[in-house]
């Protein structure tokens, strides 16, 4: 049931199998024995692709029924373990890993060796009630309210270039200013308008990364949030341009599994550790 649920939920074998960590023959093999099982067709075979028939959508509601009290059990029996130990997974930004949150693991590990960390580095919010992760560090302005667990810090952003294009700037102290621009933002921030009244695009990208290593070629300059510009040093901030409110830094849980011992123990040891870069997050060392 599990694999005709993937398929109606992801539109088709392709989807289903990425999702499963399977081929596309395992899951059409699963669908037809769940057919042959239930003495139904749930999918019609068209040249598109597979569709779910009535009886698949309906298979596939019961399946999600399945799925849910599976998760709820899961948590329930959770939330008595006790151990400061086995595993516990965390999943946060892949930035957040790279810049302040490895350091933390390895420190936690050290002082908790017995606890099996698993670290999920993405940008895709995963669903804690289903126990694709035990802690999220995440970047929000609102957390789910099946979440729980403390903001440790508000965030700011800035716009940063590296040395050789200020270099460039100081020395034509207002030419347009080339930016590199993300493909979901529309342009420069309006707030620029004072400080650098002309502008032009010299680069789209679709990612942070991306951003990072075309401000640190000199293309340009972009807005990123303050610890990434703060802890790189090939970049400084553009002159004359102040902060941007950015989400704050969160460290969460599912309300289940909040009184989880070892879980307990990393948010805490976590969310102190974060406090600690308060600074960092808003690039102010006066903060």
């Amino acid at each position: 049931m599990r694999y005709v649920l993937e398929t109606v939920r992801h539109g088709g074998l392709s989807g289903a199998a990425r999702a499963l960590q399977v081929n596309h023959a395992t899951v059409a093999r699963r669908i037809a024995a769940a057919e042959k099982a239930c003495g139904a067709v749930l999918f019609d075979r068209l040249p598109g692709g597979y569709a779910p028939t009535q009886a698949g959508m309906e298979a596939a509601r019961a399946a999600e029924s399945m799925e849910a009290a599976s998760a709820k059990l899961d948590l329930s029996i959770a939330a008595r373990d006790q151990r400061l130990s086995g595993p516990l997974t965390v999943t946060a930004p892949q930035l957040i890993v790279e810049r302040v949150l490895a350091s933390i693991l390895a420190d936690f590990h050290a002082a908790h060796p017995h606890i099996e960390l698993t670290l999920l580095s993405s940008n895709e919010t995963l669903n804690l009630s289903q126990r694709q992760a035990d802690v999220a560090i995440r970047i929000s302005d609102s957390p789910l309210e099946t979440l729980v667990g403390s903001k440790v810090s508000e965030q700011r952003a800035a716009v940063y270039v590296s040395h050789a294009y200020a270099e460039r700037l100081k020395a034509d102290p207002r030419p347009p200013l080339d930016w590199i621009r993300f493909s979901h933002w529309s342009g420069p921030p309006m707030d620029l308008g004072l400080s650098w009244p002309e502008r032009r695009i010299a680069l789209t990208v679709d990612d942070m990364i991306a951003a990072i290593g075309a401000v640190r070629a000199g293309i340009g300059a972009t807005r990123m949030p303050c610890f990434l510009g703060e802890t790189d040093p090939a970049l400084t901030r553009l002159p004359d341009v102040g902060l941007f409110a950015y989400p704050g830094i969160w460290v969460l849980t599912h309300r289940d599994l909040q009184r989880v011992r070892r879980v307990e123990t990393f948010m805490e040891f976590a969310a102190a550790r974060l406090r600690q870069l308060r600074q960092t997050f808003l690039g102010d060392p006066q903060a």
